[in-house]
């Protein structure tokens, strides 16, 4: 296989497996040059996007529209003609926290029934160094009867998507990059840079670009829970942690974040997945699983916190009524992927107090099926006490205003939002 030039790689046809959060804009801005078909196994999800409607508000309708030669399809059939297969489906973890490859495996054994001569698969799902080459590989020769880099090849670039960020797109965002030999590595860059104005970075091997993705996230896990645990400390010696930030901050290395809830799909699961590899060639990394501890615990600290304010508030906690303001994973984003809102409020329920939530973007029908909770529509003047969880603009602004008004006057704000 030799090295394409720009008008050979732009004769390719191109297949993006899973239309969510990383999958959908990658689709739409390769649409906008090449012809791309997204293939999602969730039907209701093809008929929305065909009507020009995301529901993970990553793409706008009119990003969609300019995307003109994207096509949607559920049927793996429909993408026998590509010559590229890019895989982002999600690599979630089991309720014992160790990886769970089901979906990947499902998604390589679904291309390898029509995987052809010179294909290529790349993978852009967050896995432990080894995944692409050691499991992904074999499950496409089986299916296919090709060989590894004789017949097909691959590639490796993570996603590196910020959902509900409206500044850090796809396209302004540096890709790594990285493939089964030259030939491939030098197709997969290109590629990339065609759709990426703010370049690539070519990784030397797969497994070096496989265990960048990891580490990117661990760093950022490791100092929260740095954070939070100043914020257990400081919330004992009834010091504000966030004042104590906001002094350190003025020193010009600082690294400036606040505590709070870590949930989502990346920080609180990737860490998980080097974890589980590290062990398998016995280490046990101390730091980075005590990281973890700190934040799947801070649900359980932040709820003791909150019944200790209202007791010294002395607000009767048996009687009181409260509303969690907001459930999604982080702010200005309808994602519920393993928000530690969801811990919360279980804490709070356990406790025996009564709780509503309220989210003007997470859809009711989604965290009814996924988290069995009702949302209320409306906050008025109907509680007591508010849990504020989640910064929305939206919510943050009707707070402010008054336009959400409590009986005791008390807004739980355990991230210190409203003083920013």
């Amino acid at each position: 296989m030799s090295t394409l030039s720009s008008k050979e790689i732009e004769s390719k046809k191109i297949g993006i497996i899973g239309l969510g959060y990383v999958g959908l804009p990658l689709a739409v801005e390769f649409g906008k040059k090449f012809e791309t078909i997204g293939f999602d196994i969730n039907a209701h999800r093809i008929k929305e996007l065909e009507a020009g409607s995301d529901s993970t508000l990553e793409t706008t309708p009119d990003e969609l529209s300019e995307a003109v030669n994207l096509s949607y399809k559920s049927d793996i059939a429909a993408l026998a003609a590509c010559n590229i297969y890019i895989v982002t489906v999600p690599t979630p973890i089991t309720s014992n926290n160790q990886p769970d490859l089901t979906p990947l495996e499902k998604a390589s054994a679904s291309i390898s029934k029509i995987l052809s001569r010179d294909d290529i698969v790349i993978y852009e799902s967050t896995v432990y160094p080894g995944v692409t080459e050691e499991v992904c590989v074999p499950i496409l020769e089986a299916g296919s009867g090709l060989k590894f880099n004789v017949d097909f090849f691959v590639g490796y670039s993570p996603e590196r998507i910020n959902p509900g960020d409206k500044t850090k797109r796809l396209p302004n965002i540096t890709k790594v990059t990285s493939g089964s030999n030259p030939e491939t590595l030098e197709l997969v860059d290109s590629l990339y840079k065609s759709i990426i104005t703010a370049g690539t970075h070519r990784a030397p091997t797969i497994r070096v670009a496989e265990a960048s993705k990891l580490i990117e996230n661990v760093q950022r896990d490791v100092n929260i829970a740095l954070i939070n645990e100043l914020f257990h400390i400081f919330e004992k010696l009834d010091i504000d942690t966030k004042a104590v930030i906001d002094a350190a901050s003025t020193k010009w290395n600082f690294m400036k974040l606040y505590p709070g809830l870590v949930g989502g799909h990346c920080i609180s699961v990737d860490p998980y997945y080097l974890l589980h590899k590290a062990a398998t060639v016995g280490y046990i990394p101390d730091l980075i699983r005590s990281a973890r501890e700190i934040n799947d615990t801070m649900p359980v600290f932040i709820a003791q916190q909150f019944v200790n304010e209202l007791i010294k508030r002395k607000i009767n906690p048996s009687a009181v009524k409260i509303v969690i303001l907001g459930i999604t994973f982080k702010e200005n984003c309808p994602d519920l992927r393993n928000t530690k809102v969801f811990d919360l409020y279980n804490q709070i329920i356990n406790l025996g107090m009564s709780c509503d939530i309220y989210d003007p973007l997470a859809p009711k029908e989604i965290v009814k099926h996924e988290l069995g909770i009702t949302t209320v529509d409306d906050v008025a003047s109907l509680y007591d006490v508010a849990i504020l969880a989640v910064g929305h603009d939206d919510i943050v602004t009707k707070v402010k205003a008054k336009e959400f008004t409590f009986s005791t006057g008390f807004v739980y704000d355990f991230k210190r939002i409203l003083d920013s």
